[in-house]
This record gives C-alpha cells, structure tokens and sequence, in this order.
C-alpha cells in the first residue's frame, strides 16, 4: 500500500488543485459570454453606427478569443503535467512489476531447492 501511496505523491496534486477553479472560472466566464452573445440589429442603420457596431463585435470577439485561448492554455498545461505523472506512474508499475517476477521467481526456485531435499 504504501507504494501506491508514493507513486501518488509524484503527481503535483497541489499546484492540479490550485489551477482547476481558475480553469473552471474561465470556462465557466467563457460560455457565458458566448451563450449570451446576440448580433446587434444593423439593417435601418446609417453606415457609420453600421461601422461602429461592427468594430465593437469585432473588439469583443478578439477578448473572447485571448480568453478562450488562455484557457486552451491552461488546461494543456495541466494536461501536460498529468502525462508526465501519469508516465513516471507507468515507469514505476514496470519497475514494481518487473521486482515481483523476480521475487516470484526466487521463490519458486527456493520452493524447488528446499522441496528437492
């Protein structure tokens, strides 16, 4: 057990924790603004208030944008560090594995040598 305990210390379960609200903020934010977002009405407009909606829905989609990619961001960067932990995980259960076969073994040829007398 005790094993299995270390193995999970590897994973940066603090900074995962301390990163996840931020992540889910962000999303959360995210999908509001786009679930709420309506185009303005521009037919009956004179081209100038036609120009200055536009650039306005112009300089919100660019906010949205550098939110969505700072979350896109975030989470590859969490999901980076779950790889990583995941494969030092994986290297560990091979090492673990590969002991218990060799103890196994030794045992069974122990077994052999002391049933054998």
């Amino acid at each position: 057990m005790a094993g299995w305990i270390a193995a999970f210390k590897v994973i940066p379960w603090a900074e995962l924790i301390v990163a996840a609200p931020a992540v889910v903020k962000g999303a959360q934010k995210l999908w509001a603004t786009v679930r709420k977002q309506e185009s303005p009405a521009l037919s009956g407009q004179d081209p100038v208030a036609r120009q200055r909606a536009l650039e306005a829905q112009v300089d919100e989609l660019r906010r949205e944008l550098t939110a969505a990619s700072e979350l896109v961001t975030n989470l590859a960067e969490q999901n980076s560090r779950l790889v990583s932990a995941v494969e030092i995980l994986r290297v560990r259960t091979r090492v673990l594995f590969l002991a218990t076969v060799i103890i196994a073994a030794a045992l069974i040829l122990l077994a052999v040598v002391v049933l054998s007398r």
